[in-house]
């Protein structure tokens, strides 16, 4: 189990679509170490593996004393109501920004042993099922926001001092097995 480096906004591999975990092995189970590492190192609530540049559909989170993992994970929502509130993100680090996203979420997919999981979450637990699975799919809570919103995000973080537009990304070769050199898929 190791901590890994984070992948911070303007890295490529933030806003490629993860692809599905197919071998329930050893090694999805130290990437599940990894990423739980790595995120309560940090504090986070949650990390996706595309966090630690590896292109495959899982998360952990620590969210309310609930520590786990999910992968594979589909989303269903129960109602419609919604909450607001504040939202960040270690690919974001030191930024928050008020977020809609659903109050309810029935989350379903997989342990790292291929077992059948659902989690039903609520509130902070509800916006951490969504925002990890948003980054499997490539999308940042930034992409959330309405466009004012969006704006006033995206100064922020040109003036991080964590960001540097001109530089390449941070490039760290994974311990976990990919098909390609830049960590995008099986």
């Amino acid at each position: 189990m190791t901590v890994q480096p984070i992948r911070l906004f303007g890295d490529p591999v933030l806003r490629t679509p993860a692809d599905p975990v197919v071998d329930f092995d050893a090694e999805l189970r130290k990437l599940v170490a990894d990423l739980t590492d790595t995120m309560r190192e940090q504090n986070g609530a949650g990390l996706a593996a595309p966090q630690l540049g590896v292109g495959l559909r899982v998360f952990t989170f620590d969210v309310d004393d609930m520590l786990g993992h999910l992968v594979n994970p589909v989303l269903e929502f129960p109602d419609e109501e919604e909450q607001d509130g504040p939202e960040g993100c270690l690919s974001i680090p030191g930024l928050y920004f008020d977020t809609k996203r659903r109050q309810n979420v029935i989350a379903k997919g997989f342990s790292a042993h291929g077992d059948p999981m659902q989690i039903v979450g609520t509130g902070l637990m509800a916006r951490c099922l969504q925002h990890e699975t948003d980054h499997l799919d490539g999308v940042l809570f930034v992409d959330r926001l309405d466009p004012a919103g969006r704006k006033e995000a995206m100064k922020a973080i040109r003036q991080a001092d964590w960001y540097d537009q001109g530089a390449p990304p941070t490039v760290k070769l994974s311990p976990h097995p990919v098909s390609n050199p830049f960590g995008l898929g099986r």
